[in-house]
């Protein structure tokens, strides 16, 4: 329509025609740098507020002639950053000390230098954020139109020309006296511009095309999530199988130390020769039955310790060390009293509760295990170095034992110290006050 003004017709329905234009501001030109930032000087002592300046390359001085000082731009970014780093450690303090407390090798719940990588990630992450929104905030973006497009002189500022606009917005704006000043500071011309209403809305095809696209980014996550939370029985998938499944021989094995599709190197399917029956590795004769099995010559469990170990031996020492891997590998599931309530065991009996395949740690102060007549220390060094078996097959469950072996992950000496530490606490549960 002409006039320019919205016009309903019979049936209700309106059309909408281009609205009148309406001035941003005046924009006036200048052949040189130099000419530009004395221009800028100029309306910055004017007192003018609202107004840019436009070139098509860096002018060395613009900014003081203009007046820009620094913006807030990097106290947000160092917010930012303190920020992030704020939220690193209490996401790693509250979730390794608070929520899910997990003893490993007796390390401290929350050290403060094993958080510093992620600490430095989210500063880093979180300052970049704020650098990029902050930017775009501070400088009202994004800007889908930009009303100086119009003006064809303006398109100049790409090659050699260099302009200032003064925005009609301004508390000092007057078209007449703004445009006199102007052209006394300099200016070879002045026009105004206008904002001719030229942009239109963003189609609605495209506004739901982009919702249907951010649907469906959800889906691959809710995919995961369920699959996360059902259990299953089969495999995990192998999309990069790396290492996992590689045809590989392994030693003294006749069964998975087979390549795939290929027989091993000897008939019976094994890579390598196995030793002569009775050979001994150099260095690993093991002729004290008490010292590496905990038995005396005729097989029955010895007590105390072997005389090849306390020779000489730094007692002091000797049951702080027994302490120490008390603590590593056997307080996760026995607790450090002794109890059996370690953190294995709580979550267990949580996870498991009412099935028949899970068995609480043992106390290790009951009377049979604390009374060496029925429990010697033999027995017990026993039972770290080959752990225990079940009573009876279960066929739910696989895991044939009640304890797991210890012997490859604990030393002979170790294994002793550990004795002896259960020895004190034990004793340290049961003395009376007296």
């Amino acid at each position: 329509m002409s006039d320019g003004r919205k016009k309903k017709n019979l049936k209700g329905a309106s059309q909408t025609a281009t609205e009148p234009s309406s001035t941003i501001g005046l924009l006036a030109e200048y052949d040189t740098p130099g000419a530009l930032i004395a221009a800028c000087v100029k309306v910055r002592d004017a007192g003018y507020t609202r107004w840019d300046s436009h070139a098509p390359f860096p002018v060395h001085g613009i900014d003081k002639a203009m007046g820009i000082r620094m913006t807030v731009l990097p106290l947000l970014v160092f917010c930012g950053g303190i920020t992030g780093t704020g939220v690193a450690v209490l996401l790693q303090w509250w979730t390794n000390a608070i929520d899910y407390p997990w003893v490993i090798s007796g390390k401290p719940l929350f050290s403060l230098p094993a958080n510093i990588p992620i600490m430095f990630e989210l500063t880093v992450l979180f300052s970049a954020l704020t650098a990029f929104l902050g930017m775009l905030v501070l400088n009202k973006l994004p800007k889908f139109s930009q009303p100086l497009l119009n003006s064809e002189r303006f398109r100049g500022m790409t090659t050699d020309r260099f302009f200032v606009l003064i925005e009609a917005d301004d508390p000092s704006f007057d078209k007449k006296a703004t445009a006199t000043f102007l052209k006394s500071a300099g200016a070879t011309s002045v026009e105004e511009c206008v904002d001719e209403n030229t942009r239109s809305a963003i189609p609605r095809v495209i506004i739901l095309g982009g919702l249907v696209l951010v649907v469906i980014t959800w889906v691959p996550l809710a995919l995961i999530a369920a699959v996360r939370a059902t259990p299953s029985s089969q495999p995990r998938v192998h999309l990069i199988p790396d290492m996992d499944f590689q045809p590989k021989y392994k030693p003294q094995n006749a069964i998975s130390g087979r390549l795939e599709h290929a027989g091993g190197t000897f008939a019976d399917g094994r890579a390598m020769r196995l030793p002569p029956t009775g050979s001994v590795a150099r260095g690993e004769l093991r002729d004290d039955p008490h010292l590496y099995k905990g038995k005396n010559p005729d097989g029955s469990f010895a007590d105390g310790l072997p005389p090849a170990l306390t020779k000489d031996l730094n007692w002091e020492v000797f049951m702080a060390r027994g302490q120490g891997r008390f603590k590593i590998y056997c307080s996760v599931c026995h607790g450090l009293d002794g109890y059996g309530q370690g953190q294995i065991a709580q979550r267990a009996a949580k996870l498991e509760a009412g099935s028949q395949g899970w068995m609480p740690p043992a106390s290790l102060h009951r009377e049979d295990l604390r009374d060496v007549t029925q429990t010697p220390d033999g027995k017990i060094f026993d039972t770290i170095t080959n752990g225990k078996l079940r009573a009876q097959a279960n066929p739910d469950q696989p895991y044939p034992y009640t304890m797991g072996p210890y012997g490859a992950q604990i030393s002979v000496e170790d294994r002793w110290a550990i004795v002896l530490y259960v020895r004190a606490l034990q004793r340290s549960q049961q003395k009376p006050a007296e």
